[in-house]
């Protein structure tokens, strides 16, 4: 397991830091129910033994061990998160299961030097990173042309159905710092994933998109 620190803290992200210090401790109680999405989502990615994934914004770790079997002991797995308290976990949960092939880097995405070239990107839950053009930049420069691509996360209610965006909005304020563009959060994706499929998840308020990568 290789640790790195890159912290520049802006507000935005002094503010996300926050939130998820508030989160942490349950976050992982939290996220059982959307389990199956995880594993939906993360079949996308069609990991092979030996692909290099990485795992943006990556919490306390939950989507390791399906990303682990995919990539297996030849692999590589890069995980960024910003959270000293997320990541705390995830580095538990690294040493817990004993894995060498393993790189942790604590720092806001739009600072992060990421190892490149990975052949997989995962965007799970993650959408201040989406409405970041600089993380998305840093993200996409450490691409391999043709990476596959695959994110998942919240949007609004279709039209209609409008007045459940109010309980949209509500399940997403306190895990984002931005609600901006939830009606499309995959969009910014579009020049660096221009082929980009999508199916709609939890009953309209979700969504999964994926695709492989073309540099712009």
């Amino acid at each position: 397991m290789h640790n790195r620190l890159h912290a520049m803290p802006t507000e935005r992200t002094e503010a996300a830091i926050e939130r998820y210090r508030k989160h942490a401790a349950g976050y992982d109680a939290s996220a059982r129910r959307t389990e199956p999405l995880r594993r939906r989502t993360i079949a996308k990615l069609a990991l092979a033994p030996g692909d290099a994934v990485l795992d943006v914004g990556c919490g306390t770790g939950l989507s390791f061990d399906l990303l682990q079997a995919g990539v297996g002991p030849r692999g590589r797995l890069v995980a960024i998160e910003q959270s000293p308290e997320m990541m705390a976990r995830a580095r538990r949960r690294v040493a817990e299961r004993g894995w060498t092939n393993v790189t942790l880097i604590e720092a806001p995405m739009e600072d992060a030097e990421v190892p490149g070239p990975v052949t997989a990107l995962l965007f799970n839950f993650v959408h201040d990173v989406l409405q970041s053009p600089p993380a998305l930049a840093r993200v996409f420069a450490a691409a391999a042309p043709g990476a596959r691509v695959v994110c998942q996360g919240m949007k609004l209610f279709p039209w209609w159905a409008a007045p459940l965006n109010v309980f949209a909005l509500a399940k997403a304020r306190p895990y984002t710092t931005t609600c901006a563009n939830l009606r499309q959060p995959w969009s910014a994706l579009a020049p660096y994933v221009p082929a980009l499929e999508r199916e709609t998840t939890m009953l309209g308020m979700g969504y999964i998109a994926w695709g492989a990568h073309r540099k712009p």
